[in-house]
């Protein structure tokens, strides 16, 4: 595969001899994350269930990568996929729970329907989980390994998401954080990457050019960093730096990549311009 990445050279086998399952990976943050750890040297093992994109991703990894269909809330798929994995490149190191849903944005919690959280759940949240379950079991004996997470800085910040995709990704932090206390002893770190909004196909901000340009400019016309437009690129080399050697000590961090969008408050900055600059 070629490389898209202009770092990819200076930091390159950042993940050599690792192998890693990357849920939700034919597309979005997930298909990102697929192709810099492979650039990084790591066998990648592709879950989704768009088969399609994931083997035409898979297809461009060789004998270093393959696609395996999943529905991560489905334990026995799960099961499958790591038994899969080990027995494809016999170890499992990193352990990416990627994969989510989303539901309508900002919808009020009288429009949210039992059927609709539930189903949240079932994939955001049960699908990591069982990810988790899994991969750890393998991990165990090898007393080593890295499983990472896809949270959101929503759980940094409130009214940024709907209810109920604020619920999964408060359960996904916690359980990364939980997971950690728990699985130190085995010498497996537990961390968790939570992102600012940014256009993948979950939220239907890929379909076409504008989409994701008018996606775009909204998000950057609220985000605190200027000059910078948060990328699923941009999310994968926080989780590379999460499942490499380089984090070797870090465990039971929610690393928030958001441009410092959920420790700022701009009200203050707003009022304090328009007191002493009212013309401006």
């Amino acid at each position: 595969m070629t490389s898209t990445n202009p770092s990819a050279s200076s930091f390159s086998k950042r993940l050599d001899g690792k192998v890693a399952i990357i849920t939700g990976g034919a597309s979005g943050i997930g298909a990102a994350a697929v192709r810099l750890f492979y650039e990084n040297g790591a066998k990648v093992v592709i879950a989704d269930i768009q088969d399609d994109l994931g083997q035409a991703i898979a297809s461009k990894l060789g004998e270093n990568g393959c696609y395996i269909h999943c529905d991560v809330s489905k334990e026995d798929e799960v099961i499958n996929l790591v038994d899969s994995a080990v027995a494809k490149f016999g170890q499992l190191d990193i352990m990416y729970n990627n994969a989510g849903i989303v539901d309508g944005f900002f919808s009020g919690i009288l429009e949210t329907s039992k059927p609709d959280l539930e189903r949240l759940l079932s994939v955001n949240v049960v699908g990591s989980f069982l990810g988790a379950k899994h991969a750890a079991r393998v991990m165990i004996p090898r007393r080593n390994g890295c499983i990472l997470f896809t949270a959101s800085a929503c759980v940094n910040l409130a009214g940024f998401s709907s209810h109920a995709y604020s619920i999964t990704k408060h359960g996904i932090a916690g359980l990364a954080k939980n997971l950690s206390a728990e699985l130190g002893q085995y010498g497996i770190r537990v961390n968790s990457v939570s992102p600012f909004a940014v256009a993948t196909p979950i939220c239907g901000g890929n379909s076409t050019q504008e989409e994701i340009e008018r996606s775009n400019a909204f998000v950057n016309g609220v985000a605190n960093l200027k000059g910078k437009t948060l990328t699923p690129e941009d999310v994968a080399q926080a989780a590379l730096y999460l499942a490499s050697d380089e984090a070797g000590y870090v465990s039971g961090l929610n690393l928030v990549v958001d441009g410092g969008f959920t420790v700022v408050n701009p009200s203050m900055v707003n009022a304090w311009a328009q007191f002493f600059n009212p013309n401006e």
